[in-house]
């Protein structure tokens, strides 16, 4: 029987140990990514910044994955997948430190550097990790581990708030312009990491393969790459890299300002909408698992497309502003989005073959979308409200409908 009819597993006994600590790295830059989201509201009030300023936020750390995506693809192809971590892990501890001096001046300008290097670091962890744990056995189950991965992801995003919360809204004092809550939070955090950092080091990497390459065996796996094929000639990818910015763009936006829409339209206080935020981070959890289980028996494409069409549908009850119906609908917006993320970039690296590592760069730099649409949603929330804010994703969910229901097929 050869291996094309053979049931894929879903990895190798020998990759368990790297396949777990990856996926670990799923977590921490989910912590930090939803943490930023709780910062973004902080600022508002420690720095008097209105909802368009404190974006600046989502700015830097988005905005690093622009700068950062393709250096950290050509470190990766260069030293390696485990080195590559180690890079990043590095940078997302430098970033952390620097929360230190910038409390300290009281700086904004000064955090937008130091989560800027956040930002490096977790694009490199990113453009890494997804390949990374898509290497860690059969290609034709590289979906169902992207997103198993991107589930602790979740948890990671559960985290974040919850303890951006406690630390930054639990004995905050209205009108209070004190950071030291922010100093010692991100001073702890970069010691967190740099103990991950040394850990891994010592982490013995098995040798791994691409999955995404031609395989040698013609009857072992069904790939048609054309090596004189460049990178952007590949519809499928040039489709997912759009995709993904939009996918990020609202994802950022929706996350930047859902404290505000807690505060302003349920009568939460901070704290109240900030442990809410947690709930709405767990509904992604659970769209993930839920959504790695539904692909055993539904095409990615497929779900991705009929996700987007329900966070259209959430948008618009969200902006209508019916009070809880509409706020379950933004916690379902985070139900729906669950698998984008992965599933785009999975089926992004289709067929790449030598080509993949590139293309994984380029699909965390579509991540950039993340750095200016929370302009765009915290200019609406100024001068139209919160709620009308909610309109705007709409747009970026249609994007990706055409992607999963078209535009995502492999042209040989």
């Amino acid at each position: 029987m050869s291996e094309s009819t053979t049931k894929a597993a879903f990895t190798d006994k020998k990759f368990i140990i790297t396949l777990v600590f990856v996926t670990s790295l799923f977590m921490f830059w989910g912590i930090a990514i939803t943490m930023a989201d709780v910062l973004n509201k902080h600022f508002q009030q420690t720095m008097s910044l209105s909802k368009s300023q404190s974006a600046f936020v989502q700015f830097a750390v988005f905005g690093a994955y622009a700068v950062m995506g393709i250096p950290a693809g050509l470190f990766m192809k260069r030293f390696g997948y485990k080195k590559g971590v180690l890079l990043g892990l590095s940078l997302f501890a430098t970033g952390a430190f620097l929360f230190i001096p910038a409390a300290n001046i009281s700086s904004f300008a000064f955090f937008g550097v130091a989560l800027f290097i956040v930002g490096c670091g977790l694009s490199t962890l990113e453009t890494v990790a997804h390949p990374f744990v898509a290497s860690l056995g059969d290609q034709r189950t590289s979906d169902q581990r992207i997103n198993f991965a991107q589930s602790f992801n979740a948890v990671g995003a559960m985290l974040g708030p919850a303890i951006g919360s406690y630390f930054l809204f639990g004995k905050h004092v209205q009108g209070s312009t004190d950071l030291t809550s922010v100093k010692v939070l991100y001073a702890v955090i970069g010691l967190v990491i740099l103990l991950v950092a040394v850990s891994f080091s010592f982490v013995k990497v098995p040798a791994t393969t691409d999955p995404h390459a031609v395989a040698a065996d013609a009857d072992a796996v069904n790939i048609d790459v054309a090596p004189d094929k460049k990178l952007f000639d590949h519809k499928h990818f040039v489709w997912a890299v759009a995709a993904q910015f939009f996918n990020v763009a609202a994802q950022a936006g929706t996350w930047a300002f859902f404290i505000n829409y807690g505060h302003e339209k349920m009568g939460f206080t901070d704290k109240e909408a900030g442990n809410y935020m947690v709930l709405f981070m767990g509904m992604m959890l659970a769209g993930r698992f839920i959504g790695t289980f539904l692909m055993r028996i539904i095409a990615p494409n497929k779900l991705l497309a009929s996700f987007a069409l329900g966070n259209i549908l959430m948008c618009i009850i969200v902006a209508q502003s019916l009070g809880w119906p509409s706020f379950i609908a933004l916690l379902m917006i985070n139900f729906f989005f669950s698998i984008m993320f992965p599933t785009i970039f999975s089926l992004g690296l289709k067929n790449l073959g030598a080509r993949t590592q590139q293309a994984a760069s380029f699909l965390s730099m579509g991540v950039v979308g993340g750095a200016f649409f929370p302009f765009i949603m915290g200019a609406l929330a100024d001068s139209a409200g919160i709620a009308y804010a909610y309109y705007a994703p709409i747009i970026c969910y249609i994007v990706i409908f055409l992607f999963g229901y078209k535009f995502y097929k492999v042209k040989h």
